[in-house]
């Protein structure tokens, strides 16, 4: 039997805490890929207190090939149970989205949450234009450049395939894949190599939105060219990988 990962154990418990405001009763979902298969967080259970057995230990393939049929809802069930490597309990139907997630190259943690402060930005018209923006230079080292954007679409399969065509374009456009991911009226996406880089993305991201949020005044973002100098600086480089490891040492 495949162990959880602690770390994954951990992530997900700071995520959820009620304090940050990032999820709510069973909201949100984790993932973490070990190689072989991968561990995402089962229907229903809270991140707050989560623990080892509330996790499935998942086969990606048999997830990822769904991705291309048409599949009725009771079919997208029997496709969950049956990617199961182990007993458990149901994936969380952001199954299929943190599969292909994984299988990307320098992703092996995922963290999905719906921040009270994210929210009052995605649920907002004109919140597509504000993916582009940044806003400070810790925005940057944690969150990228920018952030993929995902129009709403019902939660599970469709989801997913959203989520592989909107990463897709900003992998082909930066040539690396997205930090953070906003989806429409619906929460967002922090990816990373680590526990600790997941979650920087997801905290500094909320930072962003509460900035955004404010509505004190009309905000000024960085200029484009600031924002490539601060990606590009060796210096912010070395502090982005301090930053990752302090965070993870708190997992």
């Amino acid at each position: 039997m495949a162990d959880c990962p602690t770390a994954l154990i951990s992530l997900s418990r700071r995520l959820g805490d009620p304090s940050r405001n990032l999820v709510l009763l069973a909201e949100g979902n984790t993932s973490c890929s070990d190689g072989n298969g991968f561990w995402v967080k089962a229907s229903g259970c809270q991140l707050q207190e989560i623990e080892s057995q509330d996790f499935v230990y998942c086969d990606a393939e048999i997830l990822l090939e769904a991705l291309d049929q048409e599949l009725s809802d009771s079919e997208v069930r029997d496709v969950l149970l049956g990617s199961r490597l182990e007993e458990g309990g149901r994936p969380s139907v952001e199954a299929f989205m943190h599969a292909w997630l994984l299988s990307l190259p320098g992703v092996e943690f995922v963290g999905h949450v719906h921040p009270v402060a994210a929210l009052a930005v995605l649920c907002r018209d004109g919140a597509e234009g504000l993916c582009r923006l940044r806003y400070f230079p810790d925005e940057v080292v944690c969150c990228g450049p920018a952030t993929a954007w995902v129009p709403y679409v019902d939660p599970g399969l469709a989801l997913a395939r959203a989520v592989r065509q909107s990463v897709s374009a900003f992998v082909a456009e930066f040539g690396e894949a997205p930090k953070v991911v906003w989806l429409e009226n619906h929460g967002v996406i922090g990816l990373g190599r680590t526990p600790g880089e997941a979650e920087s993305a997801v905290l500094m991201n909320d930072k962003a939105c509460r900035v955004i949020a404010s509505g004190t005044g009309k905000l000024r973002p960085l200029t484009a060219e600031t924002v490539e100098r601060i990606r590009s600086r060796p210096d912010e480089h070395y502090r982005q990988e301090l930053l990752f490891r302090l965070q993870q040492g708190r997992t």
